[in-house]
């Protein structure tokens, strides 16, 4: 279970900490020192650097976590890991809309210089990366407040 448990969790480091670097970090600065051209050039390549540890992380996450899910009754588990089994899935059909709908729409624009295509699909990327670092953020607090209540 510990081997499992460190998947998990080196998934969850990599996903939801490359996140909030993209969004607290880098997305501030790439605003306010690129010109759209380049900026959604960067945004392209980023993504196209990460997404696919993205990937990685969501199986290792989807598998560890239905693996320890099951150790711990499956449906008569507790409520917080049924939480964060329902958090966790939600977060990945966001992810896969990013991937294949607004990325591809960001990696076509960039390819046709087409900026304010480009423009729109990294806004959209950005409200759902947004929205899924929330999610990621609050699925950690659900389990360690969960975890504590059972403890307690």
């Amino acid at each position: 279970m510990n081997l499992t448990l460190l998947f998990h969790m080196l998934g969850v480091v990599v996903w939801v900490g490359g996140m909030f670097f993209a969004y607290m970090a880098l997305r501030p600065v790439a605003a306010s020192v690129l010109e759209p051209p380049q900026r959604l050039s960067l945004w392209a390549g980023v993504f196209g650097r990460f997404f696919p540890w993205v990937w990685a992380s969501v199986a290792l996450i989807l598998g560890s976590g239905l693996h320890m899910l099951m150790k711990l009754g499956g449906a008569a588990a507790p409520h917080y890991a049924l939480a964060m089994l329902a958090l966790g899935v939600a977060m990945m059909l966001i992810f896969a809309h990013v991937f294949f709908a607004p990325y591809k729409k960001l990696k076509r624009a960039v390819g046709e210089q087409d900026w304010k295509a480009g423009g729109a699909a990294l806004g959209q990327i950005r409200r759902l990366i947004g929205i899924n670092l929330s999610l990621g953020l609050l699925t950690i607090a659900v389990v360690f407040v969960g975890r504590a209540l059972m403890l307690g």
